[in-house]
């Protein structure tokens, strides 16, 4: 059965990206482990926090692919203990984020069994630019209002 888009109406052009990176999601599982927070320290400002107890520095990998935030956390195989009762979670993971375009990471940090991820929101402009109109095969190029700028 053929799946239907969201994106699909005429009105919506150049999304196709989109839609490929909400694939990619899906296929990613809804697995809650390890639980994080997802809060919006500043208007242009977010922090992931992951709750990463008995993970170090070393068992963890932050990669940045295209626009994939990708958390990896897998500890070493550790012989040398006898556990009576492991009740704290040693599995491997992977936890992915897709940014928006211009989305920066600004950096990470652990602390007291917490990694945080910092990202920094790109500012949005509000200019307005009109669209001038040819006629007769001559191009008056285009302007942007509300901008010191003007692109002829």
């Amino acid at each position: 059965m053929p799946r239907v888009s969201m994106f699909n109406s005429p009105h919506l052009l150049g999304f196709d990206h989109f839609e490929h990176m909400l694939d990619q999601l899906s296929k990613s599982g809804g697995d809650g482990y390890p639980p994080y927070n997802i809060e919006q320290v500043a208007d242009n400002h977010l922090r992931i926090s992951l709750a990463v107890a008995g993970f170090n520095e070393e068992d963890l990998k932050i990669t940045l692919e295209q626009n994939q935030l990708i958390i990896h956390g897998k500890q070493k195989e550790d012989t040398g203990r006898v556990y009576l009762h492991r009740g704290i979670a040693a599995r491997q993971f992977q936890k992915k984020f897709v940014l928006a375009e211009g989305v920066e990471v600004s950096g990470a940090e652990m602390n007291n069994g917490m990694l945080h991820i910092d990202l920094n929101l790109p500012l949005q402009s509000k200019d307005v630019t009109r669209i001038q109109i040819k006629t007769g095969g001559q191009s008056r190029g285009m302007k942007t209002i509300g901008s010191s700028e003007t692109v002829e």
